[in-house]
């Protein structure tokens, strides 16, 4: 997966993500869904753990890794040319890396929230205010919200590329009639991209 225009978009579509640091010296995680901001070049995941959560007490400063997760597939040997081959597993990923801030400030947490509503649900607005202020204060007094300022993304997009495009072309085609929807969405993404590929080399051989 290359640039950082398609990596942001994928993490936009698969915002529910896992955030992973190091709490005395051990990995820790939480998944959670994240919003992604951009200001100038400046790339922003912003979110929130519940305050009974730990592990927002150790991430301030640290070098936090949110992993966002996209469709992915085994892929049987059957689909091989050569007999003497092995079971695999195709998928897509997005890995950012980025320094860690924890946003305790009550107004600027209200906002993290009503960036995730207009992100997954903005008729829930309506419902949202008609709650009353004590039941909404209480809600929010059990969140912590953070923002995690991206210094590195890696986008990994492991979809047979070292196969031939006959090998592809079959694998996207098996995939895409699974009754697995998960496989099914990563064999659509592999006939997307060979597609492209294919009009791309079609393009170059007329120019």
């Amino acid at each position: 997966m290359e640039g950082a225009e398609t990596m942001l978009a994928f993490m936009r579509q698969h915002g529910f993500a896992v955030v992973v640091s190091v709490s005395e010296g051990r990995p820790v995680a939480t998944h959670l869904p994240l919003t992604v901001k951009v200001e100038g070049e400046q790339v922003l995941l912003r979110g929130h753990f519940a305050k009974a959560n730990p592990q927002w007490r150790d991430i301030e400063g640290q070098e936090v890794l949110a992993v966002f997760n996209g469709p992915h597939a085994y892929v049987s040997p059957r689909h091989y040319d050569a007999l003497e081959s092995v079971p695999t597993w195709n998928y897509l990923a997005v890995h950012a890396y980025g320094r860690a801030r924890v946003i305790r400030d009550p107004e600027a947490n209200q906002e993290l929230l009503y960036e995730l509503i207009d992100a997954h649900e903005p008729g829930y607005w309506q419902r949202w205010e008609g709650l009353s202020q004590r039941y909404r204060e209480g809600m929010l007094r059990g969140i912590v919200g953070f923002e995690l300022r991206v210094t590195r993304l890696e986008g990994k997009a492991k979809l047979s590329q070292n196969k031939s495009a006959a090998e592809r072309q079959r694998i996207a085609a098996a995939l895409s009639a699974s009754p697995d929807p998960v496989a099914r969405l990563t064999g659509e993404e592999m006939a997307r991209r060979e597609a492209e590929q294919a009009l791309g080399e079609a393009e170059g051989a007329r120019g």
